[in-house]
């Protein structure tokens, strides 16, 4: 955590126009911490612009590997988060394709960066890890932005609601 809030610069306020929040979770025996900064887009929508990612996996064998898996979390939970959404009509999915399933796009990836804990303990997981914090943290910046608690995922349909 310390870490996390350390590289994404907790002690100053954020620029104008952009929100923070942060979590930490542990899963697989690691820990990792996420700070997620966002604003509000030209229509309304949310934002993230930044990631500041710490993890605590022990050994780090692979570093390039652990951060390519920590950027993969969470562009994978950004997604989940912001808007995919499976719907039924009548048993039928209704979304055929990727023109009505809307995983993030690359133009709304945020800025992420991955910091690793040094550490002489033994290797964990690296894998999925990165993905539990990153709603809490983003929830978290989601308030500061707009005052409304998220409730309701994908958070699209949830600020709308």
């Amino acid at each position: 955590l310390k870490l996390a809030a350390e590289k994404a610069g907790w002690d100053a306020a954020p620029a104008a126009g952009r929100f923070r929040g942060v979590a930490v979770a542990e899963s697989f025996n690691t820990v990792v911490a996420q700070v997620v900064e966002v604003s509000i887009d030209e229509d309304g929508a949310i934002k993230p612009e930044r990631v500041v990612c710490a993890v605590d996996c022990g050994t780090a064998i692979n570093p390039d590997q652990v951060v390519a898996q920590m950027q993969g979390g969470i562009g994978f939970g950004l997604s989940s988060i912001l808007a995919e959404e499976i719907t039924l009509t009548g048993g039928a999915v209704d979304q055929a394709n990727y023109d009505t399933y809307t995983p993030l796009r690359i133009d709304r990836m945020p800025v992420v960066e991955v910091h690793i804990v040094p550490s002489e303990n033994p290797p964990t997981g690296a894998g999925e890890p990165g993905v539990p914090p990153l709603g809490p943290a983003l929830a978290n910046a989601i308030y500061q932005a707009t005052k409304k608690r998220v409730r309701t995922l994908p958070v699209a349909k949830g600020l709308t609601a």
